[in-house]
């Protein structure tokens, strides 16, 4: 079967986020981590109208739930990738694994800093 690319703007546009939104619904619906963090999200978007947190604040809140949802959809791509190439262990796979899960990471605790920031005033 040949694959033929739609060029045109609109139809080429639509097909782009039907393959998106695709992948965003494997993602919360398969993988453990994109779960648990999304159920975080959840519950900082209801600490957040419970608070009344500014706007912001809200901003920034969403911007970090993109930042780490989307570094881990990356983490996940790339562990996809390496465990298709090469399926047992290897020593430069598990690097290159290790690194992405470290970009995770650091998105990880910017969103935990953020929180604070945003919540510890609230609470204390």
């Amino acid at each position: 079967m040949k694959f033929q690319k739609d060029e045109t703007l609109f139809t080429g546009r639509l097909k782009s986020m039907v393959f998106a939104l695709k992948g965003a619904f494997k993602l919360v619906t398969t993988e453990h981590s994109i779960m648990v963090q999304s159920i975080i999200a959840i519950l900082t978007t209801i600490a957040g109208f419970y608070f009344g947190i500014t706007r912001i604040e809200w901003m920034i809140q969403i911007l970090v739930f993109g930042l780490v949802l989307s570094i881990e959809g990356l983490n996940t791509a790339v562990e996809k990738v390496a465990d298709f190439i090469h399926p047992e262990y290897h020593k430069r796979i598990g690097f290159i694994k290790d690194i992405a899960a470290g970009a995770v990471f650091f998105a990880a605790l910017t969103a935990i800093v953020i929180g604070c920031i945003i919540y510890f005033p609230y609470l204390f």
